[in-house]
């Protein structure tokens, strides 16, 4: 099986490339991916199967075994991002504004090229593997939960997801055997204060000088109130205040993110950052709006199916091919199907140094080693070989 595997991944590769390029010319937004689901559905009823729409423009489809056993599924998301693309390339996107800047159109060529790998591996697999297509990753409040709702995630025994990784060289892939990824969740603080003329300040409740300190002590959340062995991030990126040089406002705006493992973490963090806002804004004479988002819920990889993953990329990439990553402060949806069935997140490498592939996700230059796409099929297609055994 393993040598057959190694085969149909060499042998779909160049199908696969062609179909991440098509999508990379032809993006769409999370919620917008209507003529990505047509072509999925086409390429899937071209392969003699039966695909069906799920999470609105979502698709789900099944390979069947030979003999009866346990279903495994694989998910991809394939949705684009508010990006310009400026790769100088034949497959740059025809879309103004538009670009798949994070990989998915990779996500997505390699889950077709995985479907029809396994229409070739059928007659030797007991049980049946079912291939996700999600929607909306990028757009919160995600595609995930909505594919569950849709039967994603029914009789599912176990569930596998793979991300592009430009940080990692293309001939590895990285994994973690707990915390993969952390929950992305959001805040916003609106300090109302009591706007004047910057001659006076006497006269007013300036929320830049609450705000500013607010900043500074909020910095101070993960390093004094969180346990040293508890990985949490506490970001501002937004701080908006006024609009004319001499008139101190009536309002401020922050905005930022906090980033963890645990439920008990992000609420003991949105705890710490009302309490200070409470304690700033009182001695001051000011108020202030906290709202709080919980986002994605943490990426937390079954030890299990990360243990068949790693021996499945040692087998192909050798032992130095597979590297136990630090878990990454980023944030995935992919959560919500471990919620449901072990399942474990994988980074495949696509970086590249020497072919000048070394701008990050989200770049407007963002773009990809397309070897990595025949490592990343020929992984998870191993991987579900030992799960469905």
């Amino acid at each position: 099986m393993e040598q057959q595997i190694h085969q149909l991944a060499a042998e779909h590769h160049q199908y696969v490339i062609g179909l991440r390029r098509y999508f990379r010319m032809h993006p769409e937004l999370g919620g917008e991916e209507f003529e990505t689901q047509k072509k999925i559905v086409a390429e899937l009823k071209a392969m003699g199967l039966q695909p069906r729409a799920a999470a609105g423009t979502g698709v789900i489809v099944e390979v069947q075994g030979a003999r009866p056993g346990k279903t495994v599924a694989i998910r991809a998301d394939i949705d684009a991002l508010p990006v310009q693309d400026e790769v100088d390339q034949p497959y740059r996107s025809q879309k103004n504004g538009l670009c798949h800047a994070c990989g998915h159109d990779g996500h997505t060529a390699m889950l077709l090229g995985l479907v029809k790998m396994f229409t070739g591996l059928s007659a030797g697999i007991n049980g049946k593997v079912r291939f996700l297509f999600q929607p909306s990753e990028e757009k919160f409040p995600g595609g995930a939960e909505a594919m569950i709702a849709d039967g994603a995630m029914e009789g599912v025994a176990a569930v596998i997801g793979a991300h592009l990784w430009q940080p990692l060289n293309v001939g590895t892939i990285g994994i973690t055997y707990g915390p993969m990824m952390a929950s992305p969740d959001e805040f916003s603080i609106t300090i109302q204060g009591k706007g004047g003329h910057g001659s006076m300040p006497h006269q007013t409740i300036d929320p830049i000088s609450v705000g500013a300190q607010i900043v500074v002590a909020l910095k101070a959340i993960t390093g004094n109130d969180i346990k040293t062995n508890e990985l949490a991030v506490l970001s501002l990126g937004v701080f908006k205040a006024g609009s004319v040089f001499n008139i101190i406002p009536d309002t401020a705006l922050l905005q930022g993110t906090v980033r963890s493992f645990s439920q008990e973490v992000r609420e003991k963090v949105f705890a710490r950052i009302e309490q200070i806002c409470n304690g700033i804004c009182i001695a001051h004479g000011a108020s202030f709006n906290f709202e709080a988002v919980y986002g994605y819920p943490p990426v937390i990889n079954n030890p299990h199916v990360s243990t068949l993953v790693a021996a499945a990329g040692k087998e192909i990439l050798g032992k130095a091919g597979v590297i136990e990553l630090q878990p990454a402060m980023v944030g995935e949806d992919f959560s919500f199907y471990q919620q449901q069935a072990p399942g474990s997140f994988i980074f495949v490498g696509i970086g590249n140094e020497d072919k000048g592939l070394v701008y990050p996700h989200h770049h407007p230059k963002f773009d990809m080693d397309e070897d990595g796409l025949k490592i990343g099929m020929e992984v998870m297609a191993q991987t579900v070989v030992k799960l469905l055994k």
